[in-house]
């Protein structure tokens, strides 16, 4: 809509009234540290804590990726909103009158805003009809199913405001409008009401069936589902997409469930209502639903905001359906797993049931023994690969190797490699030792790691650890270990005055330059400054602005977080380590010149030259094994 300008009295109120804590409380996990709070940015990914906000000077930055400013900025940052929609936002939260500039735009501004807080009230005036309804006669054979079939308590249906809606065409409908006076605009705004395709008038979307209001993280009422009591398709019925809901990007019972899940560091996501209902009924208060569909990117990153470790486990039903709504909720968020950003696993309860279902007949504990030994989804994965399948018939042997190489060739991280490779090849090996190893080679050759040589009994190793390391070294995002390393390495630079001749001295001696733009401007920079200068942070900011270049991609190197002021007297190590890192690179560009010349002549037709580059490639890799010793340290330790 558009905003005309505000007065400055309103955002000046606002900033008073908004805390910041509060604000960014909502979207972010934070802890005390101190006098301040920490947690997981939200603008960047990252497994260990870089966001700070500090409640005094009501400021929160990211040393991560320098993400900074106040409540406001906070906020438009993260939904992508302009300044003024913010603004009223948390007007209208902390309850801040309202002044434009131009008084005669008021009237028109305020029906604007009040559209959103119409839709708000009559949601919630309709939530609390149809849980009055519920306790009416009308409503017998809804509270019998809830109290029967589902087997909940008084204190469950009251909690989640669970009622009926009543059979008649235009009982809601009548209610609001005559009764409350609401204009039948909203309602149907509001997805409550649709017109009558002839005759004119309206009719409730919502008829004979039982209700559930979906709620926004606030607990605000958005929408609703309703099941049938009767034999009507669909089963569940869900409000349209509105002003205020939309299902991809909604979770049902976050808002009951955002503190189990912080308080617990993980998060359960089951298909059904009343799977999340029943969990919240025995207890188990970090569940959430997935409004029936399959899990979206919105929806994970939406539940990720509450669990530092980001734990997340999917307890889809176990029959056909619940498996493929499993594989499509992989789908959508198998990169974060690869990348490390979620820790996913999978629940499937015995005998194909629900969680509600599982319920009736065992404990909350028993539940809670099934989540604790949930296999992680990598290992689930290869059990849907070779379930049903005799890998002692070629056919079937074939596929299941395929499709392991599938799963195995996206895996980036080092050890979780190392570990599945063995793991598929004990598989494959039908638990015969001796054939684990020729099984390792076996999928090694398919993922294009080993490379069988002419005329040589055994193949020659090209290393899956190499192949890991140079996918990381080729990666291209901010956070990849080349940028890691040199940023290091300037980092102790700028802090360690007693380490930078000995960093000059190595750089010269390997004759190793910065490979980022950005790093290597900056140690020009520093060239051209006297070492010795015990300000040279100042200095070379004064340059920056000099040269009216733009400090955003280095000025996180001018500040120490608490994670490296602690790390900073380990400097040797790390600094070993990041110029072993970026000697790698060097090294590794040479490896693969050589084996791409070697790869390409032909042994028969030129021996010499497929030996000499043979041997020249073999002890690139030679020295990429010395230096992946070293590097490791940083790599799993420092970084």
């Amino acid at each position: 809509m558009q905003i005309p300008r505000l007065h400055p009295d309103t955002i000046e109120e606002v900033k008073l009234r908004a805390d910041i804590v509060d604000v960014v409380s909502e979207y972010v996990v934070l802890r005390k540290r101190g006098k301040d709070f920490v947690g997981l940015c939200p603008f960047h990914d990252e497994k260990s804590p870089s966001f700070t906000v500090s409640q005094t000077k009501q400021m929160y930055y990211c040393f991560g990726c320098l993400a900074g400013g106040n409540a406001i900025k906070f906020v438009m940052e993260l939904g992508k909103r302009s300044f003024a929609d913010v603004v009223l936002d948390l007007a209208r939260r902390y309850q801040v009158p309202v002044q434009t500039l131009e008084p005669e735009q008021r009237q028109e501004l305020q029906r604007q805003l009040s559209l959103r807080e119409q839709l708000y009230e009559v949601l919630a005036t309709s939530s609390q009809f149809y849980q009055h309804a519920l306790r009416q006669s009308q409503g017998q054979q809804a509270i019998k199913y809830l109290q029967s079939n589902r087997q909940l308590k008084e204190e469950t249906i009251q909690q989640f405001g669970l009622g009926y809606a009543p059979a008649g065409w235009e009982t809601l409908h009548r209610y609001l409008v005559e009764d409350k006076h609401y204009p039948v605009q909203i309602l149907e705004k509001a997805g409550l009401i649709k017109p009558r395709k002839e005759g004119g008038g309206y009719y409730d979307v919502f008829r004979d069936r039982l209700m559930i209001p979906i709620r926004d993280v606030q607990g605000r009422v958005i929408a609703f589902g309703g099941r049938t009591l009767t034999d009507e398709q669909p089963k569940y019925l869900n409000s349209p997409e509105t002003e205020l809901f939309s299902k991809g990007k909604t979770l049902f019972a976050l808002d009951q469930a955002k503190g189990g899940i912080s308080q617990l560091d993980q998060a359960v996501v089951v298909e059904g209502y009343f799977d999340a209902i029943a969990l919240h009924a025995v207890g188990i208060n970090n569940a959430v639903a997935s409004l029936g569909t399959a899990l979206s990117l919105e929806q994970v990153r939406l539940i990720l905001r509450y669990t530092e470790s980001k734990q997340l486990v999917l307890n889809f039903d176990a029959d056909k359906a619940g498996t493929n709504a499993t594989e499509r909720a992989i789908g959508e968020i198998a990169e974060l797993a690869y990348k490390g950003e979620v820790q996913l696993k999978i629940l499937n309860l015995p005998d194909g049931k629900d969680a509600d279902e599982y319920l009736h007949s065992h404990t909350p504990e028993d539940y809670g023994e099934l989540l604790k030994n949930a296999p992680l989804w990598l290992d689930w994965q290869i059990q849907q690969i070779t379930n049903n399948r005799d890998l002692r018939q070629t056919n079937d042997f074939q596929q299941v190797t395929q499709q392991m190489v599938k799963l195995l060739k996206r895996i980036t991280n080092l050890e979780l490699y190392q570990y599945y490779i063995t793991y598929c090849a004990k598989i494959i090996s039908l638990g015969e030792a001796r054939l684990v190893r020729p099984r390792e080679e076996t999928l090694e050759i398919l993922l294009g790691k080993i490379t069988p040589v002419i005329g040589q009994k055994k193949p020659i190793t090209v290393s899956s650890k190499d192949y890991v390391y140079r996918q990381a070294l080729t990666n291209t995002s901010d956070g990849n270990l080349l940028e890691q390393a040199e940023a290091l390495l300037l980092r102790i630079f700028l802090h360690c005055p007693e380490q930078r001749q000995g960093i000059i001295d190595e750089l010269e001696e390997r004759d190793l330059q910065f490979s980022l733009s950005h790093h290597r401007f900056l140690w020009q920079q520093i060239l051209e400054i006297a070492i010795e200068q015990l300000d040279l942070i100042s200095a070379l900011q004064n340059r920056y602005l000099e040269a009216s270049e733009d400090l955003g991609l280095v000025s996180h190197l001018f500040h120490l977080n608490e994670k490296w002021k602690i790390e900073i007297p380990r400097t040797p190590q790390v600094v070993q380590a990041a110029i072993a890192c970026m000697d790698l690179v060097m090294l590794e560009k040479r490896y693969r010149h050589f084996l791409e010349l070697w790869q390409q002549t032909d042994p028969e037709v030129e021996p010499e030259r497929y030996q000499s580059y043979y041997q020249a490639f073999y002890a690139e890799k030679i020295k990429l094994q010395k230096i992946d010793r070293q590097r490791l340290f940083s790599i799993t330790e420092l970084l």
